[in-house]
């Protein structure tokens, strides 16, 4: 006997499938979305139909927009001679939040797995070097993340941009804001020494 009405556990499974969303915190969604009055619940299915026609990837960045190029790269109060390297839209939203970068970006949409097969090709490795061969950069500021397939990504583009006529740098790695010293394990340290910058 199924207890779950057809369209509540269809629901339930597409929720599912989402990352990081189990089965449990699916339903609790679910139930929630149930509980609220329809309107919410047409308009919540209205955004998610319009996703996908409405978005698309900028020309220049690659980062999701509905403008072709998008708000970052049409903004002709930002510096386009500097240009910050992320492996997603999400770490261009993070960095934005901060309001201390004013360049422009690219969009890698992933990071090197070989054992996955994802190499330079399936990212956008060759539209970068495209860019800095332009002329128009004079920094590529690589801020992927600290974990191994986001280090791996930094060796190679560091790697092929090394003969660039361009100052190419790292988002610094280290201690937290706020965080004893004494608690930071082994490799956060060794990045924080490793990345020091003068106090003078």
């Amino acid at each position: 006997m199924q207890v779950v009405p057809p369209a509540l556990d269809r629901l339930i499974d597409s929720l599912a499938k989402l990352p990081g969303i189990g089965r449990k915190t699916a339903t609790r969604l679910a139930l929630n979305i149930l509980r609220r009055p329809s309107s919410q619940a047409r308009e919540l299915a209205a955004s998610l139909n319009e996703l996908h026609s409405a978005i698309r990837l900028c020309s220049c960045c690659f980062t999701f927009s509905e403008t072709d190029p998008c708000v970052v790269c049409a903004d002709p109060k930002r510096n386009g001679e500097i240009v910050c390297v992320v492996e997603q839209p999400g770490d261009l939203m993070a960095i934005e939040k901060t309001g201390s970068y004013r360049g422009h970006y690219h969009i890698l949409h992933g990071v090197l797995a070989p054992l996955d097969g994802i190499g330079p090709e399936e990212i956008k490795v060759r539209e970068l070097l495209a860019r800095v061969a332009s002329g128009t950069v004079k920094e590529v500021l690589i801020a992927t993340s600290s974990t191994v397939p986001g280090e791996a990504t930094a060796s190679y583009l560091i790697d092929r941009l090394q003969g660039a006529p361009i100052r190419l740098t790292r988002l610094a790695c280290g201690i937290p804001m706020g965080m004893d010293i004494k608690y930071a394990d082994r490799h956060t340290l060794a990045k924080a020494i490793e990345g020091r910058s003068s106090a003078r």
